[in-house]
């Protein structure tokens, strides 16, 4: 099975959700929005599927507005509009479904990646998978077992690197993770390696020292890598829905995030939280993942996204 295959099928209890709360999304536009029914199913299925309540306000306006002929497909062009920053945004209204307008390259733009989360979203397996991804297109990369606080954490990313062959940086069980990010941050600047992956604790988000010690870690991380680490991601649970969004907003006031990864998608009928993520963060999906094999972890493509939440042929080749 194709990893869009994979996409359409992790979709489907979202889909589901919007199927059986909003009916027939193949209806006339016009028809629809002249029965308040329709326009309240509708309202409600974006709700029940955690897209929230201001963003499927907007969604609604624009799917008013739109040109399309029939509700699903001014359906599609809103949910796109709704999981892009605002800049992409106003590039997509512009370009709307053309092939410009796609983003399927991941490329951080240094050499640094910060990966946080809480404990349990997967964060640890999540850059393996972000490992072998990257080195599958020709890149050198390192991790840094920066979960210290995490029993055997350490040991797992050590399983990982030996797995798939990269360099692990460790430090003793419940050691100061700061200082294994130091010692990780040095030894790629010393390598030239391409990438580094910094694995951190995730003990509750509401732990105030758990936010400082986040900053700490970036903090020596830029004094042994000047300029590092250019990329801080967010790994998300799916299933988690808006407590997940308020983990976001929590992590994001400690150290800025540049982009988000959500993972289980596959098992959830709230898929439409990736609307208010990047909405009220401001920042891209970079990465989703829809099982647990190492290359169920993809790309985000917004467009891809929404054709395989509506169940629509996806026009091209696997991203990446």
């Amino acid at each position: 099975m194709s990893w869009l295959e994979r996409l359409r099928d992790g979709l489907s209890k979202t889909r589901k959700q919007l199927n059986d709360t909003a009916g027939n999304l193949g209806t006339d536009l016009k028809d629809t929005f002249t029965r308040l029914d329709s326009v309240e199913d509708l309202e409600y299925a974006l709700i029940a599927a955690d897209v929230g309540r201001t963003a499927t306000e907007e969604i609604l306006e624009d799917v008013r507005a739109s040109r399309q002929p029939n509700l699903q497909q001014a359906l599609m062009e809103a949910l796109t509009l709704q999981l892009e920053p605002d800049a992409r945004r106003a590039q997509f209204r512009k370009l709307g479904f053309s092939p410009d307008a796609r983003r399927t390259v991941v490329d951080p733009k240094g050499h640094v990646v910060m990966v946080i989360g809480v404990n349990g979203v997967g964060k640890t397996t999540t850059i393996a998978k972000l490992g072998q991804y990257y080195m599958g297109r020709g890149r050198s990369v390192m991790f840094a077992a920066g979960d210290t606080f995490r029993a055997a954490a350490g040991a797992q990313l050590g399983v990982w690197g030996e797995r798939l062959g990269v360099p692990v940086v460790q430090g003793p069980e419940g050691g100061d993770p700061a200082a294994v990010a130091f010692d990780a941050a040095s030894a790629r600047a010393a390598r030239g390696t391409d990438l580094l992956f910094v694995d951190t604790a995730g003990r509750l988000h509401t732990k105030h020292n758990l936010m400082e010690e986040l900053k700490k870690v970036r903090r020596v991380i830029d004094k042994a890598d000047p300029g590092e680490p250019t990329e801080v991601w967010l790994v998300l649970d799916a299933v988690t829905g808006q407590n997940g969004l308020a983990q976001a907003k929590k992590f994001h006031e400690a150290t800025p995030l540049t982009g988000v990864i959500v993972t289980k998608l596959d098992g959830t009928a709230k898929g439409g939280i990736l609307v208010p993520i990047v909405r009220e963060l401001g920042v891209p999906i970079k990465f989703i993942g829809v099982g647990e094999q190492a290359d169920d972890l993809q790309p985000f493509d917004s467009q891809d996204f929404v054709r395989a939440l509506f169940d629509v042929e996806i026009p091209r080749s696997q991203p990446g």
